[in-house]
């Protein structure tokens, strides 16, 4: 594990583990995303300055604490316009603490969502 990640260990009787974080990561991102009403991940500095070096972030906008066999989930999104903005952001919730769980087996204490912003979509233009 020569990169600097934060990794998950599952334990076993005959060995052990290590799943990076940001694949957990990867897979709350792919659940928002999934949300009718949700318009992107929303970038945050980390993100930004990877992708400026030429790394591509599949998990922008997300942040994963793990505590003794708890996850809790930070995501940061931005909504299109038009669409509750409560209401996609408790979907966005249980859509995430649904596939983190179901992927980790670990237990999601929470998903703290963060709407950055809303998105228009832009009408294409007609060809005459």
């Amino acid at each position: 594990m020569s990169e600097n990640r934060d990794y998950i260990s599952y334990p076993d009787e005959m060995r052990t583990s290590h799943i990076a974080a940001e694949v957990w990561a990867v897979v709350a991102a792919s659940a928002a995303l999934e949300v009718e009403g949700g318009s992107a991940l929303a970038a945050n500095l980390s993100s930004d300055l990877a992708e400026l070096m030429g790394k591509k972030v599949y998990s922008k906008g997300v942040r994963l604490l793990v505590s003794n066999a708890q996850v809790m989930v930070e995501i940061s999104i931005l909504i299109q316009y038009g669409y509750v903005i409560p209401d996609v952001a408790r979907k966005v919730q249980e859509a995430v603490m649904t596939a983190v769980t179901n992927t980790s087996g670990m237990e999601v204490s929470q998903v703290n969502v963060q709407v950055a912003g809303i998105s228009f979509q832009k009408k294409p233009k007609e060809k005459h």
